[in-house]
């Protein structure tokens, strides 16, 4: 399997750098996401929706303190918000330090708990870009047992989207490919609005979606659903299936924090339980 499949996502050639958005742009396409009005954000904070259009096209700047009260009333993440502020020419208001400065320790304690605790099922830590941060033996063993490499042996970061869609990646053992294609697809590009990191990913990988997946439903809208989307693997041993859950940290106030998630995977049924413990054992 070619090292793009599962390991460092490859650049496109033509690909240059947008526009850096202006604050009344980010402020724009966060209300319009919301689906509110101008007077609807304007009443949030105490302005007249008349400073509000100013601040929009430009006409006007708002203080630092208004646009944390817009970026609090639009549910910006702590990214978002320090964006808007340096697009306005202010010093954020959220740090970001890496994850293994020394007052992270308490932060990484927590994630090795909640990845150690699910073993033998897979665990994952992703950045907003989908880059896997720290894994458990779990997703070890699993892609070790599926490929014959294990996740540890490969080139840093291992892109989770790109592997799943990679037609030498884990695509060719997805059941049900284009049904977790087409929930992948609407998920991240959801996701892309709040995450710069997601949307260069999701530019450099666009020729791996199925064409089906905007094409036509997932599934048959008449078929019983189950409560949750599971991902169904052939594998030596049968079929096996997970469904998925995620752990985010509450009241964040470091952008490394707040953008990390744990994405903890559950057996399904009965049999893709056992063949995790009969792996682990």
């Amino acid at each position: 399997m070619p090292s793009s499949a599962l390991g460092t996502p490859e650049r496109h050639p033509e690909g240059r750098a947008a526009e850096p958005a202006t604050c009344g742009d980010l402020l724009r396409e966060a209300r319009r996401r919301q689906r509110l009005s101008q007077l609807d954000l304007a009443m949030r904070v105490g302005a007249s929706q008349r400073h509000l259009s100013f601040v929009e096209t430009g006409r006007s700047t708002a203080s630092r303190g208004m646009l944390i009260a817009l970026a609090d009333a639009l549910g910006m993440s702590p990214a978002g918000c320090n964006q808007l502020l340096l697009a306005s020419g202010f010093a954020p208001r959220y740090g970001q330090r890496p994850l293994d400065d020394v007052q992270m320790a308490p932060i990484r304690a927590a994630l090795d708990h909640l990845l150690a605790v699910h073993d033998p099922c897979p665990a994952w830590v992703l950045n907003p870009g989908w880059d896997v941060v720290q894994f458990n033996r779990g997703a070890d063993r699993l892609l070790e047992w599926l490929t014959g490499v294990p996740m540890s042996a490969r080139p840093a970061p291992v892109n989770l989207l790109e592997a799943v869609l990679h037609p030498e990646g884990l695509r060719r053992f997805i059941l049900n490919f284009d049904e977790v294609a087409a929930h992948l697809y609407h998920q991240t590009r959801a996701e892309a609005a709040h995450a710069p990191a997601l949307a260069d990913q999701l530019v450099r990988i666009d020729a791996l979606w199925p064409l089906s997946v905007t094409g036509r439903p997932a599934a048959d809208p008449g078929a019983a659903r189950a409560p949750v989307l599971a991902t169904r693997l052939s594998s030596p041993q049968g079929p096996l299936a997970f469904f998925s859950t995620i752990t985010t940290f509450g009241s964040p106030l470091d952008t490394t924090v707040a953008s990390l998630r744990v994405e903890h995977q559950f057996a399904a049924d009965a049999q893709t339980a056992a063949v995790m413990q009969r792996l682990a054992g």
